[in-house]
């Protein structure tokens, strides 16, 4: 396929080159100076979007995503379809593909999970929204760049999927810290901690996969001083955008509302940078009241 490729930054940098590693014509173009082995970069937004059967785009939110798609849904051929990748709120996500539909482009939302390891790898999980013809149109470049794909609905299903999958794993996180953090103060060895969590009720991905204990359960960001697999601030992100779905559908989320606070507090302090786990060694600096 012609693939243009708008937003060329940490996870975007290495989807396009598995997609070029694939044999897929792909131009890109990023505000930043990006310079990528096999990639062509256009010289604007509009001159990208021409003569394309995919122009994919990662951006960091709706503004920019709204802004960068009225670029290219008036350049696009008839049938071209826009793949958005980036996590950004259910409204801005079904606007654009409401503008891409009428202007007679596909349209599909299919925010990742995976993180940079992820993109590197092509062991991306894609949540899709948007029609059947446009879904099956952009199958084969999820399997390039991902493991699994998973068609959620309409316009905007991909983005709900994602930030409630991703509401989830910031409550379960902090779960896993506060007892992790407990258990030290309660004088409990963490490895006797983690062999019975790991195998007994409280298991779960962030305890048995990315433990955010050092030198416990399988390496993770926690080994390498918390660099980020999963950054605080990108969870914040995800977390917010849960709630203001939640807002939005007058959806009762207590527990999303409290992780979301939670987190701000953190990424004010010292978290900004730093892996999501790293709320574990936030936790042991703070006391009950």
């Amino acid at each position: 396929m012609k693939i243009g490729f708008v937003g060329l930054g940490n996870m975007g940098a290495p989807m396009a080159q598995n997609l070029i590693r694939a044999g897929h014509e792909v131009t890109g173009f990023d505000v930043a100076k990006v310079e990528i082995d096999g990639l062509d970069m256009a010289a604007d937004i509009p001159s990208l979007a021409t003569d394309k059967d995919v122009v994919l785009t990662m951006l960091p939110n709706g503004d920019i995503l709204r802004a960068v798609a009225d670029e290219i849904i008036p350049n696009a051929a008839q049938g071209t379809c826009l793949l958005d990748c980036s996590t950004v709120d259910v409204a801005s996500s079904r606007e654009v593909a409401a503008k891409a539909e009428h202007a007679g482009l596909l349209a599909v939302d299919a925010p990742v999970s995976g993180g940079i390891g992820g993109a590197q790898a092509g062991t991306l999980t894609f949540m899709a929204g948007g029609t059947e013809i446009a879904f099956t149109k952009v199958a084969p470049l999820f399997d390039i760049m991902g493991q699994k794909a998973v068609h959620c609905g309409e316009a905007g299903a991909g983005q709900a999927a994602k930030i409630c999958n991703n509401m989830i794993l910031g409550i379960t996180m902090i779960g896993t810290c506060e007892a992790f953090a407990l258990a030290e103060k309660l004088g409990l060895d963490q490895q006797k901690l983690f062999d019975v969590v790991s195998t007994s009720s409280g298991y779960s991905w962030t305890t048995n996969v990315y433990c955010p204990v050092p030198g416990v359960g399988p390496k993770s960001p926690a080994d390498n001083d918390y660099e980020p697999g999963f950054a605080a601030e990108l969870m914040l992100k995800d977390l917010k955008l849960s709630q203001q779905a939640a807002e939005d559908a007058n959806a009762p989320t207590r527990m999303g509302q409290l992780a979301t606070e939670l987190y701000e507090s953190f990424v004010s302090a010292d978290g900004k940078g730093r892996d999501f786990s790293a709320m574990l060694p936030y936790l042991h600096g703070r006391t009950r009241s």
